[in-house]
């Protein structure tokens, strides 16, 4: 029976060990694509941050990454913040800007929040020859989120205002793609306390939910877009009432230089900090 047992165990430790081999050879080729797609971002850079997969995959099987900054034992965070960087494809610049966040992270993660980031939620539109807005089926994933009321009124604002623009087509009906509901899920799960959402090339801030709004973020500056059906801002902030900050950057195909890079993660941190408070959490 004893022989049996310590089996069973080695039998176990193996499978876990394959499935760990497994989900690191996800991320390091993924980092590979990530590496040769952004001149940014390079892959020691990528495997550096040692990012995790989530589980969930793309429509197009790419492995959907997730970093996460826990509480540290010395001291209990503020707050949740979730982090989302890459829903248009063709925006460059909202991925690698997540990089260069999470480096100054790694460095420097003082237990004030506890953080969870997903660089690239949309593989399928940047990892490909023609990067895209859209993801593989074409649905642009910042109209896909339920509406709330009306589940056609994504289709309809479609239609009757951008012209049937296939750059913002918001799918047969909300939520139909899987990487929304990936998104959907992290929040669910995490159960953040504000949103940062990453987005290029307006070169401002935009702001949805309760609470008072950045005014700046380094050199951007507060300007709002207003609440489109289907976007995040929409779902997040007007329908879960969870704050959220989109970081809108000047070019999707530019960066900011490296000193406005953290003159906006200082002031983001800053504003977190004295607007979003503690809640407990179930």
């Amino acid at each position: 029976m004893t022989v049996r047992l310590l089996g069973l165990s080695i039998l176990l430790l193996l499978s876990q060990s394959m499935s760990l081999q497994a989900a690191y050879a996800d991320v390091e080729k993924t980092c590979v694509r990530i590496a040769n797609k952004l001149s940014s971002v390079n892959l020691k850079e990528c495997l550096d941050l040692q990012l995790t997969t989530s589980g969930s995959q793309s429509q197009r099987h790419s492995p959907l990454l997730i970093k996460e900054y826990p509480p540290l034992s010395r001291r209990k965070p503020q707050a949740r913040i979730l982090m989302l960087g890459g829903i248009h494809g063709d925006e460059y610049s909202s991925v690698s800007v997540m990089f260069k966040w999470m480096a100054i992270l790694d460095r420097f993660h003082s237990g004030l929040f506890h953080w969870q980031i997903a660089p690239l939620a949309n593989p399928d539109g940047l990892l490909q020859t023609r990067s895209q807005r859209t993801n593989a089926n074409g649905v642009d994933l910042n109209r896909n989120f339920p509406n709330g009321h009306d589940a056609d009124e994504n289709l309809k604002y479609w239609e009757n205002r951008t012209w049937r623009d296939p750059r913002r087509y918001p799918g047969k009906h909300p939520a139909s793609e899987v990487e929304t509901r990936w998104m959907m899920a992290l929040i669910q799960d995490f159960k953040p306390d504000a949103i940062v959402s990453v987005h290029a090339p307006y070169g401002i801030v935009d702001f949805d939910g309760p609470r008072p709004p950045p005014t700046h973020l380094g050199p951007l500056h507060l300007h709002l877009l207003g609440t489109y059906p289907g976007s995040l801002g929409n779902f997040a902030g007007t329908q879960l009432d969870i704050p959220i900050v989109t970081v809108e950057l000047p070019y999707a195909g530019i960066m900011p230089s490296n000193a406005e890079i953290r003159r906006i993660w200082i002031d983001l941190v800053r504003w977190l900090r004295s607007n979003i408070p503690r809640k407990e959490h179930g």
